[in-house]
């Protein structure tokens, strides 16, 4: 088989890439414009837009483009390899930011981005000057690597790119897996940190299947099909994949805190309509613009300051009866004394409803009181199970009424 053709349907639109990496930028973008100052989120924002110019001009219809509007043959291959480099070192500026952090003002720190900036600067200047010198007269769209791989200046200008590129790819990959080897990382950040490193593992092999077929080139031999069949759909996930690497964590922690607190929402809303009995049918005042953790917030003070209202007609006798009774039938000790609680308080509203005496002349409660603030949440799930609290309620009754003492036999008339 024909690796050419073979390649030829492996093809990817590079306006894919693009797409992925513009959506990458346009999550980050906000916190990029809140927290300016942070060198690892400028380093981040300034990675994504070159990523995104790198599939842009590297697109053949925007290279024909190119050099059809400048007159010049050719001359987006420096443009495109200017872009490769700068997004090199910008990767650099990202490990020097992961690694020292946004407190970290060493003399270390600042020789390395300098450093950084010198020599890839210096190398994106060098890229135009070989370019200048080179004779290069003949447009190539797709395999100019090989096409020119034996011109002069032209051959140097494309093995110092491709060098910079692998320089760059090899540390980041280094600096990348050594972060998901140590501890203390959530899943999603980790999760993020494999797409990137894999990302950046292809873009190794784009590297080498372009410095494969340049070498050919030289030895007189033709695998052509390297650089123009494989580099180009690996250069494409390669870039879908770091983008998605940069996408994730901020997503994934995203979605994970707003199901959680929708979910807490949710989960409050037996008890919180039940406390809506205490407080004459009140209810939280719903606000259209308030965020879901405002939501919560408010739904938890709601309750905890019906509880307040309501502990003076907590019977904790009743509690540690209801919290033996749920033992007995057999839940576990977190169960038992949730179903404890939400039977007290079904109790403790009834009492009220009953009694109607003065709040201010009942004890408080104190220590019980705390317990059950605490344990809101798994006393309103208990409460979406009414055939468990039924039973509890039933056995803690029959306890109490039930009074030890020895059993008298009268014989038989």
């Amino acid at each position: 088989m024909n690796p050419s053709r073979f390649f030829a349907g492996l093809y990817i639109s590079f306006w894919i890439p693009t797409a992925v990496l513009t959506t990458a930028l346009a999550i980050k973008l906000p916190s990029i414009v809140k927290l300016w100052r942070d060198p690892l989120l400028r380093a981040v924002g300034g990675l994504l837009v070159l990523a995104c110019g790198v599939f842009v001009f590297a697109a053949p219809a925007t290279i024909v483009w190119t050099n059809r509007v400048t007159g010049v043959p050719n001359i987006a291959a420096p443009l495109v390899y200017s872009l490769i480099t700068a997004f090199c070192g910008a990767c650099l500026l990202l490990i020097t930011a992961w690694r020292d952090g946004i407190s970290d003002r060493s003399g270390v720190t600042r020789r390395a981005t300098r450093w950084v900036v010198t020599v890839y600067a210096s190398v994106i200047v060098a890229l135009w000057v070989l370019f200048a010198l080179a004779d290069v007269p003949v447009e190539r769209i797709r395999d100019l690597d090989t096409y020119y791989a034996n011109t002069p200046f032209m051959r140097e200008e494309i093995v110092l790119y491709l060098l910079a590129h692998t320089v760059a790819a090899l540390v980041t990959v280094k600096l990348i897996w050594n972060w998901i080897r140590a501890g203390g990382l959530d899943v999603w950040l980790r999760g993020g940190l494999k797409f990137l490193g894999v990302g950046y593992v292809m873009n190794l092999l784009y590297d080498s299947s372009k410095f494969c077929a340049v070498v050919a080139g030289w030895t007189g031999h033709d695998l052509d099909w390297l650089s123009t069949g494989l580099a180009p759909p690996v250069a494409c996930l390669s870039a879908i994949l770091i983008a998605v690497g940069f996408i994730l964590p901020h997503t994934g922690q995203y979605l994970h805190r707003r199901v959680r607190t929708r979910l807490g929402h949710w989960r409050l809303r037996p008890l919180y309509r039940l406390m809506g009995t205490v407080t004459g049918g009140g209810r939280v005042p719903f606000r259209l613009r308030a965020s879901p953790e405002l939501r919560l917030t408010r739904r938890e003070t709601f309750i905890r300051d019906a509880l307040l209202h309501l502990s003076r007609f907590i019977d904790e006798d009743l509690r540690r009866k209801a919290y033996d009774a749920a033992l007995g039938l057999g839940f576990g000790a977190g169960r038992a004394g949730a179903l404890a609680h939400a039977v007290t308080i079904q109790n403790a509203i009834e009492t009220r409803k009953r009694t109607r005496r003065d709040d201010a002349a009942a004890p408080l409660n104190t220590l019980d009181t705390e317990n059950l603030l605490a344990e809101i949440d798994a006393v309103s799930r208990a409460l979406r199970h009414p055939a468990d609290l039924r039973a509890v309620r039933e056995a803690a009754a029959t306890s109490a009424q039930s009074v030890p003492g020895p059993t008298l036999s009268q014989p038989s008339r």
